[in-house]
């Protein structure tokens, strides 16, 4: 059991949820909360800073992505202690959800300081509602094996399960992955989703081996 400090503005750690594409999709919570916080820590600290310029923000940055999150953990941590107001934000979509930030959420849960999510765009949602496939039960695996061999295993376990699937892919690997679902999927109905909210937006939805044929 544990319990959250009682808090204001200060020491409280922010999950802001940004832009997957589209710009508008930015919600005036997360403009406030990015406008307000003392520190923004960014997966890409230069792709963020020109998203506030965009919208005539000037924050104090700090770099936030995987090979580093674990060590900035105890820096962020730090400013909480001091009473700071800590916002964390990915190039696209919500922390922590296959992006960095759940080493600094667990970090800070486990000092007992206040955790709130500044929800908005999500991949995941967004993929899921234009898929056509059924939604009232599905599961996120974030992205799916690099090697050819762990991926095919990941496959074959998914197959299992009947709820609607959902994983992130390389653009670089689809071709191969899509080759992969063909084989062991066979026949059973997909989505690819891509471009989401941008002006190029596509879905291809049929079997693996019709999706790849329209790749």
């Amino acid at each position: 059991m544990s319990d959250t400090r009682s808090s204001g503005h200060g020491g409280t750690l922010y999950l802001v949820a940004t832009p997957i594409g589209n710009l508008e999709d930015v919600t005036a919570r997360a403009l406030r909360v990015l406008r307000e916080a003392d520190l923004v820590a960014a997966e890409d600290t230069r792709h963020t800073r020109r998203l506030l310029e965009h919208f005539g923000i000037t924050a104090k940055l700090v770099s936030l992505f995987e090979h580093n999150e674990r060590s900035r953990s105890g820096m962020l941590v730090g400013r909480l202690r001091e009473g700071a107001s800590v916002a964390i934000v990915t190039d696209a979509g919500s922390p922590g959800i296959a992006d960095p930030g759940y080493p600094v959420v667990r970090a800070a849960v486990a000092e007992g300081f206040r955790v709130e999510s500044v929800p908005g765009p999500s991949a995941v949602i967004a993929a899921l509602q234009v898929s056509g496939l059924p939604t009232d039960a599905f599961a996120f695996v974030g992205f799916l094996p690099v090697k050819p061999g762990a991926r095919r295993r990941a496959l074959e376990e998914l197959h299992e399960r009947r709820e609607t699937i959902v994983a992130f892919e390389s653009p670089h690997r689809i071709e191969r992955c899509l080759a992969d679902l063909e084989e062991v999927w066979g026949e059973r109905p997909m989505a690819l989703v891509r471009e989401l909210t941008k002006v190029h937006e596509q879905v291809l939805r049929g079997s693996a081996r019709e999706v790849r044929a329209a790749l």
